[in-house]
């Protein structure tokens, strides 16, 4: 066999690994970690705010609640699917900012799945942040967004943050927005 074509069944099965498989599933939320942008702040003239802070959702138990308890707190609403490859390329950031802000800032990581696949990827991967439940076809006051869309909304209700891509969730300016939203 030639040089050429040694190289070329090389490639070919290089990039077949990509689809086929777990190399490739790994490769994948890699490369979507390695692109993911720093999130974009509104500037506080230009934020919009939400309608209300009238929402149902469920918890982890699968209990009702509403998001009116997050009225006058500083929110970070994230929406994701434990199968949508670009939401669970988020999730690690997502987990960092969790640990770095439990306590002072309310988590909303939005899902529409069912209990036992959300839970099992849950345990997979070792993420302890709070999964909230949408309730498919209430009304929500803020758009809902597509995976892996975001929200980071101000004690006022104001939304700092309205990222419709996957971002970067774990850096200085993230960071240094929450705790100046905290601290208003």
């Amino acid at each position: 066999m030639k040089r050429q074509t040694v190289y070329t069944l090389l490639v070919i099965a290089i990039v077949l690994s990509f689809f086929v498989t777990p190399l490739g599933d790994y490769s994948k939320l890699l490369l979507n970690r390695w692109f993911a942008t720093e999130p974009t702040v509104i500037p506080d003239e230009n934020r919009g705010k939400i309608a209300s802070y009238d929402w149902r959702l469920k918890d982890a138990d699968w209990d009702l609640f509403n998001f009116e308890k997050s009225q006058e707190k500083v929110v970070f609403i994230t929406f994701w699917r434990s199968w949508h490859l670009p939401s669970k390329a988020q999730l690690k950031d997502v987990q960092s900012l969790y640990e770095s802000y439990k306590g002072k800032v309310d988590f909303y990581v939005v899902t529409n799945e069912e209990r036992a696949p959300v839970e099992a990827f849950m345990e997979k991967n070792g993420y302890t942040f709070p999964v909230t439940y949408e309730i498919v076809g209430d009304p929500s006051p803020i758009g809902l967004l597509k995976p892996p869309g975001s929200y980071v909304i101000d004690k006022r209700g104001g939304i700092a943050i309205h990222q419709t891509a996957i971002s970067d969730w774990s850096n200085s300016s993230v960071s240094a927005l929450l705790d100046r939203l905290i601290s208003e």
